[in-house]
């Protein structure tokens, strides 16, 4: 199934957030659910006397909650979607054809389960790997030309750096290379990089398109036809398949992902300018600041600077007294949920280049001031 679906074709282009609400809908006749339900199913009747025709096995010929959920993405990101059961997998589909020697390129900050997987692959001799700092953007596109697959994100995770992907899409192109963008901290409100070139985008749609903490599902989306049924076929051979009811949380997720995203976004921005004058605070990273590196980078190609940010405080002590001490934001690892999470991150495995007084914070739905009384009240408690 394409990103755009017989029912979408010749029709008008849509804004993204109309797109959420009236795409994977089921068919517009009287009596249908206006939502696609639940399908428990593995298999379904054959269609024919020679068992061909229609769906028949579910890990090969999906079902109708994850070609509803694909519709959606798909249209958003202007491609061919194909839903897995995690981020992980989704990444994992992409890497997973690249021949024998191929040569990747990824950022040195970005997502660590990404880091871990190349270096695994890199361990097995299937792929040798180039770590590139992608905010020296003459650097990253020298590395992109000769690259088999150029991996990035923008902003990154966790420490939100900006790639100038119109550039890095063009030099990959240049030298023959794929070129895969992790879209998770964007979403496809806030950046679409298949108009910049990008062969593929991927979300962990845990975080931010479920937007609610309770599962796992992952979608990548392929910029040509051929990709999307290399994402299939890796998604049937590998048995990399989302659940029923996870696609139907993700689903209702969907429908609320502009709400969501707007005012996690605009309490982002605000507490990024209280935090950057909080004398505690030794540095804020978010791209809606003005002295943000990537600023105007992320201006150019965003439209709009998400709801995730980072602040360092002193030490690695006081970051984990933070934690310990707020109430209304959760301690807690993960992104993107109604709920506002903060974690250390330098505590984690795979993450030793981060500042040890890192602090990565996804801003939900609360109300501004209590999140600012709760974050004030904890910087106060950790003695910073």
């Amino acid at each position: 199934m394409s990103g755009q679906s017989p029912r979408s074709a010749g029709r008008p282009a849509r804004r993204p957030q109309t797109a959420l609400i009236a795409a994977g809908r089921p068919a517009d006749e009287p009596g249908q659910p206006l939502n696609v339900p639940i399908v428990l199913a593995s298999n379904f009747r054959a269609g024919g006397q020679d068992g061909t025709g229609g769906r028949e096995y579910s890990r090969g010929d999906g079902t109708p909650g994850w070609e509803a959920l694909e519709e959606v993405i798909g249209e958003l990101e202007g491609g061919d979607a194909v839903a897995f059961g995690s981020g992980m997998a989704a990444i994992a589909a992409v890497l997973d054809p690249l021949p024998a020697g191929a040569r990747v390129v990824v950022p040195t900050d970005c997502y660590a389960g990404v880091h871990a997987l190349l270096a695994d692959g890199q361990q097995q001799g299937r792929w040798h790997v180039d770590l590139v700092d992608i905010t020296d953007t003459a650097a990253a596109i020298a590395a992109a030309r000769q690259a088999d697959l150029v991996w990035l994100e923008s902003p990154t995770n966790p420490l939100l750096d900006i790639a100038d992907l119109p550039a890095l899409c063009a030099a990959a192109r240049d030298g023959g290379a794929l070129v895969a963008v992790d879209n998770t901290f964007a979403t496809p409100l806030l950046q679409q990089p298949i108009a910049f070139g990008a062969d593929f985008t991927v979300h962990s749609a845990t975080k931010f398109l479920g937007g609610h903490s309770d599962l796992l599902l992952g979608v990548a989306v392929a910029g040509r036809p051929e990709l999307g049924e290399r994402l299939r076929r890796r998604r049937e051979v590998a048995g990399a398949v989302p659940g029923a009811l996870e696609t139907f949380l993700v689903m209702r997720g969907l429908r609320t992902l502009a709400l969501r995203l707007e005012q996690g976004q605009r309490s982002a921005g605000e507490l990024a300018r209280r935090l950057a004058g909080h004398p505690a605070v030794t540095r804020v990273r978010y791209p809606g600041l003005a002295d943000h590196p990537g600023h105007a980078q992320a201006a150019a190609q965003m439209t709009g600077f998400g709801a995730v940010l980072g602040f360092e405080v002193p030490t690695a002590a006081a970051a984990s007294t933070v934690c310990a001490a707020v109430r209304v934001v959760r301690s807690a690892t993960s992104l993107g949920g109604v709920e506002s999470t903060i974690e250390r991150r330098a505590r984690l495995s795979g993450q030793e280049h981060l500042p040890p007084g890192f602090l990565r914070l996804s801003v939900g739905c609360e109300h501004i001031e209590d999140l600012w009384d709760d974050l004030s009240g904890a910087l106060a408690q950790a003695g910073a």
